[in-house]
């Protein structure tokens, strides 16, 4: 296992930032690490790269349980959100001069940039590049030593839709082809969607969810159905395969287990044989994002919030 992290605990100058965090994460998995500004993501990652060490709880890298040491972290290949380059070098020398840190690089400089989208722009000073291009190149540089595991905060911001696909695509490819295990920490729920096989939610310094997203969105994808009321019967008795979610004033919320013997007309005509009248029906489908909203009771993060 790359990630085997259990109710980790940190504090920092008093105040306590994460109180039971839990991570588990595979070779060659895609884990999509969710939650609100401030829930403790980043300093989950912190503590995953040894920059601090947790006051509880036990956390292990590729089965190994010093997370800090240099061994360990020659093996990790991360990208933060705000990248920061030297602006007068070229994308080629610095990915030259950055590789030096772990003695060389993997595969030549013109393929790296390649990869990522970018050789037609490696003699380019990198202070002329375009958000998107230094995206690209941070991914680039997170690459440069063949890391077994990579830590990406925010991969796809400011790059357009052509660009996000083509990231998307290489990161399933390092994953499903080179077993790269990639963690990957994201508001852009569709990129969750594409790119996750497990996800966890981290809220209040806790993991409030850690499960498969096929799974998670089997379960968000039954559809909701809300219904405006007429009559409500005496112990509001609700047919087996009927479950009351929310009630507005008139409009009432519910979620139906339907299988291929039950068809929803059954359920109306049920819901009429134990009392209950309405006169109008919308079909509501639950989503990721509503899930994620139930766990954390949080709003997404406008553009604004994210550029902040």
């Amino acid at each position: 296992m790359l990630i085997d992290a259990n109710h980790l605990a940190f504090s920092l100058d008093g105040n306590t930032i994460l109180k039971d965090v839990t991570l588990h994460m595979a070779k060659g998995e895609v884990y999509g690490l969710l939650g609100p500004n401030g829930a403790g993501k980043s300093t989950t990652i912190a503590l995953l790269l040894g920059l601090y060490s947790p006051d509880k709880g036990n956390l292990r890298l590729f089965d190994e349980s010093n997370p800090g040491e240099a061994q360990i972290r020659r093996r990790i290949g991360v990208m933060p959100e705000f990248a920061g380059f030297y602006d007068w070098m070229s994308a080629r020398d610095y990915l030259i001069w950055y590789a030096g840190f772990y003695g060389g690089m993997q595969v030549t400089p013109d393929a790296l940039l390649q990869r990522v989208g970018l050789s037609q722009v490696g003699s380019k000073p990198i202070g002329q590049f375009s958000r998107g291009m230094k995206q690209r190149l941070a991914l680039a540089r997170a690459l440069v030593h063949g890391p077994e595991l990579l830590i990406l905060d925010e991969p796809t911001n400011g790059l357009d839709p052509r660009g996000r696909r083509e990231i998307h695509d290489l990161l399933i490819e390092l994953a499903e082809r080179e077993k790269v295990g990639i963690l990957l920490c994201t508001h852009l729920l569709d990129d969750v969607e594409r790119l996750c096989s497990r996800i966890g939610v981290i809220d209040g310094g806790r993991t409030v969810l850690e499960e498969d997203l096929k799974d998670l969105l089997r379960e968000a994808g039954k559809p909701h159905y809300r219904l405006h009321i007429t009559q409500v019967p005496k112990g509001r008795q609700l047919p087996p395969l009927v479950r009351l979610l929310n009630r507005d004033g008139d409009w009432w919320t519910f979620e139906i287990d339907l299988n291929p013997r039950v068809g929803i007309g059954t359920i109306w005509e049920d819901l009429l044989v134990h009392g209950w009248s309405f006169d109008e029906i919308h079909v509501e489908k639950n989503s990721l994002e509503d899930r994620y909203l139930e766990l954390t009771g949080a709003g997404m993060p406008t553009q604004q919030e994210k550029a902040a």
